[in-house]
């Protein structure tokens, strides 16, 4: 059943730790390697790429679309964890499992720089095309896979393009999650039952996201996304004066990582941190406090 009221204007009074007025969270989706390709087996292929979409005969492998994804691991990757660790800020890794079994590297950065991991699923997959049984299964085997890889299991889920219908029911039903992020309505957590129990949801971003470059018909700077992030954390932090906000910001490495577009990140990165009552945090950090404090 959908909630078409949420909170309305009976405004949460969590407050977030040391008298902070907002909290921001950076999203890096990990990826590379887990989107569908002929080179993984797969009956087709993905097609998304810096060019929008564009129409290949069903049978022709795209390599183009391949290399672009490759750049994410390769060299995106890197700038980011860069960025990050210059501005001292802790993300959450939105990583697909697939991803990091073919990038271990990139998982051991991540976990040393004490990023937060949070399951984007077995691969970077629409999980409408899974029957429930297949789904339950990318659970697990999701769950699996970042043991082995990163040596801890993920405390959040979240799908790609959103979840199916059974998927919230899944997780809860597998256990050991603080919270999905599998919806973009509101700014703040809330609460939700689930098969008789409580379970948290942290809703993400489909606008301060830097896939913005990928889906706009404009050419878009630096700067545009800069704007952007500033505009929107400058509303929320002066409501945050009243009531708690959240602020999320949704990243890829093949996309943000690019040298023309990593600036944007870094100016706002700059920014934000001028702010002694502005709380940078994981999802899982947030989640966690917001289960210990709110009476929701």
């Amino acid at each position: 059943m959908r909630d078409l009221v949420g909170y309305s204007n009976r405004f949460p009074t969590v407050g977030w730790p040391n008298g902070a007025r907002l909290a921001i969270n950076i999203v890096v989706n990990y990826e590379e390697g887990s989107e569908r390709s002929f080179a993984a087996g797969d009956p087709d292929q993905e097609p998304l790429t810096e060019w929008g979409t564009y129409p290949l005969p069903p049978e022709i492998r795209n390599l183009a679309m391949e290399s672009m994804y490759e750049y994410g691991s390769r060299a995106g990757i890197w700038r980011t964890l860069r960025t990050l660790e210059q501005a001292q800020v802790k993300s959450t890794f939105f990583a697909c499992a697939v991803a990091f079994e073919k990038a271990p590297e990139v998982a051991k950065a991540v976990v040393d720089g004490g990023h937060e991991v949070c399951s984007h699923g077995y691969r970077w997959e629409e999980v409408f095309r899974l029957s429930k049984d297949e789904e339950r299964e990318h659970i697990r085997l999701a769950i699996e896979s970042f043991i082995r890889t990163t040596g801890q299991r993920p405390k959040g889920w979240y799908c790609r393009y959103g979840p199916s219908v059974n998927t919230r029911q899944l997780v809860v039903e597998e256990g050991g999650f603080l919270y999905d992020s599998d919806a973009y309505n509101d700014d703040v957590p809330y609460f939700v039952e689930v098969s008789g129990k409580k379970h948290l949801v942290l809703p993400y971003t489909p606008d301060v996201n830097d896939f913005c470059y990928w889906q706009s018909p404009g050419f878009l700077t630096a700067d545009h996304f800069y704007t952007y992030l500033k505009d929107t954390f400058d509303v929320l932090y002066a409501e945050s004066a009243t009531h708690p906000k959240m602020m999320s910001v949704g990243l890829h490495p093949r996309i943000i990582g690019r040298p023309g577009r990593i600036g944007g990140l870094q100016r706002f990165l700059e920014y934000a941190n001028r702010y002694t009552d502005v709380w940078f945090a994981t999802r899982a950090e947030i989640a966690e406090w917001w289960k210990a404090n709110s009476k929701g």
